[in-house]
């Protein structure tokens, strides 16, 4: 009876010891997802603005430019997929690669080659226990992403796409990523990056519709310009967006993890109590069986 008490005493604690990480992590969580919250924000004027100035080039001008003309046959795409660096997350970085690999199917299914690019450490690992082949990876920091990252990616995806398929290049680019939608609302999203798709909304109000520009020098020049700080701007808004939604992530399921833990002292704690009852009770009764023992000797 004595040995289990002493487990009971020491499952709870250990499992108070876990708690204390448990609340400590989620209060990180807490603090920092402020910070990817406003820095989501932030992006989004200049984002809006360089996708504005993109649409106005690429809609107003008959321009044929690669990275908006569209290939006659795709046969090679690049899939870029985002996922965190560290665990913890609940179901944040399976729920991404979940959607990466319907992804890939479904272009496999087409009869593409598939070319993966990958962002966290989840999804390298998950791509190394498989033994399956990536053409790059960049790990370190998905919870505080830097632009320089972003450009560093953007360049190596621009490059495969404006090398020839014959020279090993892509023909599209996926990317495959965490949306930030609220606090306790993240989903998994797919986007193609390139080539570039621009959408001309119609509106009824005239001061909405894009002015007419004259471009100098030549419109090609200028989407040279742009395209690639668009490109840029495009996955650093993602890596922030995945950022957002890893850090809500952990800090529900740190949280959750917190909450069951205190359940689980509370039933140790009944049950420990409940075998000392009974080894107190037992020692009683041998006193007492004793005692009438003595008396009928």
């Amino acid at each position: 009876m004595g040995a289990q008490i002493r487990v009971y005493r020491q499952k709870i604690s250990s499992t108070t010891s876990m708690r204390k990480i448990f609340k400590a992590m989620e209060l990180i969580a807490t603090s920092r997802i402020g910070k990817a919250r406003t820095r989501v924000a932030a992006s989004l004027p200049y984002a809006n603005a360089i996708t504005r100035a993109v649409s106005a080039v690429a809609s107003q001008s008959e321009i044929d430019h690669p990275l908006t003309t569209e290939h006659t046959e795709v046969r090679r795409a690049a899939v870029l997929i985002m996922t965190s660096d560290r665990g913890l997350a609940g179901s944040y970085s399976a729920s991404v690669l979940k959607q990466a690999e319907s992804l890939l199917e479904m272009l496999r299914s087409e009869g593409k080659e598939v070319k993966s690019f990958l962002v966290g450490r989840k999804a390298q690992a998950y791509f190394d226990f498989r033994n399956r082949s990536y053409e790059k990876a960049w790990t370190g920091g998905t919870d505080a992403p830097e632009f320089a990252t972003a450009r560093e990616i953007g360049t190596a995806l621009v490059d495969e796409f404006i090398t020839g398929y014959e020279d090993g290049g892509v023909d599209e680019i996926h990317v495959v990523y965490m949306r930030f939608r609220s606090m306790v609302t993240q989903e998994p999203t797919v986007i193609r990056l390139l080539p570039l798709e621009v959408v001309e909304e119609e509106t009824s109000n005239a001061s909405d519709l894009l002015p007419l520009y004259e471009y100098e020098p030549e419109p090609e020049r200028v989407l040279d310009a742009l395209l690639p700080r668009y490109i840029e701007s495009r996955i650093f808004a993602a890596l922030l967006q995945a950022a957002a939604s890893e850090l809500a992530a952990r800090q529900r399921a740190m949280k959750s993890a917190g909450d069951n833990a205190t359940e689980l002292i509370k039933k140790y704690t009944r049950l420990r109590n409940t075998a000392r009852q009974a080894e107190i009770t037992q020692e009683l009764s041998e006193i007492v069986a004793g005692a009438d023992a003595l008396s009928a000797s």
